[in-house]
């Protein structure tokens, strides 16, 4: 989990905007009161009434003195401009994912722009759910991770929809590749070439690589770990890739690991290239579980240099992602769609490695 969240505020925001977008409150019903709000979600009252300040300065809430709160729908207004653009995203107050809402977010505000949030979390159906709710009324634009980008596109006639109303659109962190719109990522399989590389360069030659395979940035990576081996003349060993799905995430990795770190001393592996950093932690676990450590038994080597690369003991040598920066691009880039028609390719951003504690030489 990362240390920062997405502001207790901002969640009960959106919220709310979803009780009014999916018609559970109708425009000139009576919203309930903030302690009424408070005790639902456990709140603060002060936090309620930052809410709801907000809610009414956009237009979503009417205060009428004596009688109470009411909804209201501004986008429904005629001749009122829609400044209001979605983010879709697997997760938004997990790992990675809050500075890059954040990063969109303070973009947006500053162009005077809505921001409606939804998760996926990395479920098909959530997807479908989630772009259901984007199309269903006036945006001027959206910003969407795909979910699981290796295993296609079923939900490919909400994309279509949205070219269909004229309505921008652009990825973050991959893209469906049938579709034609502006993507920003990492270059992934670079990332992976430079982990794997920087553990050959040390004289590490069996080495393990734990990889997302639902998902095109672990794909990529994965690719990139066996071109760094290619460029060595070193052979990877089949028990020495392990491949992963969302779902199996927690489990498959960390019991590989074990298994790989239990054998043979001779075949086993010195270092460990992981999918991402949140993997890494893990594994650091499977390592002290095996009576092991890190990087003195095995050397160990993230992706996306994020909080938690630095929170343990053991400081983890790791590639870095540019987070918030992705998130302030591409909100500076769809609205530059919106409201010029500008066209844009690609944003391709070079993953850099950190060398922290958690890699030795073998050489």
């Amino acid at each position: 989990m990362s240390n920062v969240r997405i502001p207790k505020y901002v969640q009960l925001k959106n919220e709310l905007l979803a009780w009014l977008q999916e018609g559970k409150l109708q425009p000139g019903e009576q919203f309930p009161s903030e302690n009424e709000i408070a005790e639902q979600f456990g709140l603060s009252r002060q936090t309620v009434r930052q809410t709801f300040g907000e809610l009414e300065q956009e237009g979503w809430l009417e205060r009428i003195q004596g009688k109470g709160t009411f909804a209201r729908n501004p986008l429904r207004r005629e001749n009122e401009q829609v400044k209001t653009i979605g983010i879709v995203t697997t997760y938004i107050s997990d790992y990675i994912f809050p500075h890059i809402v954040r990063g969109a977010e303070a973009e947006l505000r500053s162009r005077g722009y809505r921001l409606l949030l939804s998760s996926t979390d990395n479920n098909k159906e959530k997807e479908m759910e989630s772009l259901q709710l984007m199309t269903s009324q006036p945006l001027s634009g959206l910003i969407i991770e795909p979910t699981k980008s290796a295993e296609g596109n079923p939900n490919l006639e909400y994309f279509l929809k949205l070219q269909e109303k004229g309505i921008p659109y652009l990825m973050i962190n991959e893209k469906y590749r049938e579709l034609d719109c502006p993507c920003l990522k990492v270059d992934d399989e670079a990332g992976g070439f430079a982990a794997a590389l920087h553990l050959l360069d040390r004289g590490h030659r069996l080495i393990a690589g734990f990889f997302k395979r639902d998902d095109l940035q672990g794909v990529n990576r994965l690719k990139g770990f066996l071109a760094a081996h290619r460029k060595y003349g070193s052979a990877v060993s089949s028990r020495h890739v392990i491949t992963f799905t969302t779902e199996q995430k927690r489990e498959v990795p960390y019991r590989q690991a074990i298994e790989l770190l239990s054998g043979n001393e001779e075949e086993r592996p010195t270092a460990f290239v992981c999918y991402n950093d949140e993997l890494a932690v893990v594994l650091m676990e499977a390592v002290a579980h095996c009576g092991l450590r890190v990087p003195e038994d095995v050397s160990i080597v993230g992706f996306d240099d994020s909080s938690l690369a630095t929170a343990s003991g053991t400081k983890l040598t790791t590639l870095t992602h540019p987070k918030s920066a992705m998130g302030e691009a591409a909100a500076k880039q769809l609205v530059g769609m919106i409201e010029q028609g500008d066209i844009y390719e690609d944003t391709i951003f070079e993953p850099v490695l950190i060398r922290r504690d958690s890699v030795i030489d073998r050489n």
